[in-house]
């Protein structure tokens, strides 16, 4: 779970960058810049999590197969995240930059972030026959 956390804080830090100057400086709206920073984040965290925290755990499955199904569950993810913005910034009018952090980054990203390890753990890198592997505690 470690690794998985420091691949995901390193993807929410660019996600997270990259929205705010999308937002602020570049001037696009809450929904094109979180898109955008998405993409961003996502190629980061799927780094991290192949490289890394995962790199043992996929015997048997071809890069490309565990890269789209990785694509798959963050896209999941990313719906959250924007229906999370979308509410918060076009129903409840919420349109300051503040509260498009806070539904987008904050209360998006921690809903997504659950949908995404379970994903990642259960679909994107497993080793095959189903098995887990064990790891020692120090």
């Amino acid at each position: 779970m470690a690794g998985f956390a420091v691949a995901g804080c390193l993807a929410y830090a660019v996600d997270l960058g990259l929205f705010l100057w999308l937002r602020g400086p570049v001037g696009l709206g809450p929904l094109t810049a979180k898109s955008l920073s998405f993409l961003a984040g996502c190629t980061v965290a799927y780094a991290g999590n192949a490289v890394g925290t995962y790199r043992g755990a996929t015997a048997g499955t071809s890069r490309l197969r565990q890269a789209a199904v990785f694509l798959a569950v963050n896209l999941a993810g990313a719906l959250v995240q924007l229906a999370c913005l979308g509410i918060s910034h076009y129903v409840l009018g919420l349109t300051s930059r503040r509260a498009d952090v806070v539904s987008g980054a904050g209360i998006g990203m921690a809903l997504a972030t659950c949908l995404r390890f379970w994903g990642t753990r259960r679909l994107v890198f497993r080793i095959s026959g189903g098995t887990r592997r064990k790891t020692r505690r120090a």
